[in-house]
């Protein structure tokens, strides 16, 4: 876990949390799958990028995220509040260089067979929320997991033309038969994870998604938590 994420979470905040985060107010139970990933690279000393109203959007079917790259100005950038050091790693998973101004990722979620992949949010508990991410799957094969939370930013607010959707903190992880829950007839993997909040934002505006690659970097399993 990154450092940044992981942050001196004292052990009884955990231990007391764990409970809210297993009554999930908001999952992607009965959700339609997302099938694409669209991610859009902002660097965080470019505003104008933020407020092109040229910006590309696709369709509902595609999970979209919007990640905002630190950039050369640090602390001073325009939107350095909003960078987060993962935005960074992954541009490296993804064997791309960090964007002058902007860049576009998508990739499509091609459904691997027997595989149940399911996330929620839990309640705000002093300035955090319980992620929770679980995966059913009838092959052992090894996956790499990303937990995301997500903060949705309306169309025609905060200087954008086009809803956003704006990654503020990140997991990844892998799983491996060796670390499967015992199951009858399948494997079972489950993360809960909390997840800090922006100081001062709405717990209302967030939620949780994730998707799942197998060995080959293929994503075959996408989600994404909707609050009823």
């Amino acid at each position: 876990m990154p450092a940044w994420i992981s942050r001196a979470l004292p052990l009884g905040w955990m231990l007391c949390a764990l409970p809210l985060a297993a009554q999930t107010l908001c999952s992607s139970t009965g959700a339609t799958p997302p099938l694409a990933l669209f991610e859009r690279f902002t660097r965080a000393d470019c505003l104008a990028c933020w407020q092109d109203a040229a910006t590309p959007t696709p369709g509902a079917s595609a999970l979209v995220l919007d990640w905002i790259v630190p950039g050369a100005l640090g602390d001073e950038a325009p939107m350095a509040a909003a960078a987060v050091p993962e935005a960074l790693d992954r541009l490296q998973t993804l064997q791309r260089p960090p964007p002058p101004e902007r860049d576009i990722h998508t990739a499509p979620v091609e459904p691997w067979a027997g595989l149940r992949l399911r996330v929620g949010r839990g309640p705000e508990v002093n300035g955090y929320v319980g992620a929770t991410l679980s995966l059913d799957a009838s092959a052992p094969d090894p996956w790499s997991y990303h937990l995301l939370l997500v903060q949705a930013v309306a169309q025609g607010t905060e200087g954008t033309p086009v809803p956003r959707y704006v990654v503020r903190n990140a997991i990844q992880g892998r799983w491996t038969a060796d670390n499967a829950l015992p199951a009858s007839r399948h494997r079972r993997w489950i993360e809960v994870r909390p997840m800090r909040l922006p100081e001062g934002a709405d717990p209302a505006l967030f939620h949780t998604v994730a998707w799942v690659e197998n060995a080959d970097g293929r994503v075959v399993a996408a989600a994404r938590s909707v609050c009823h």
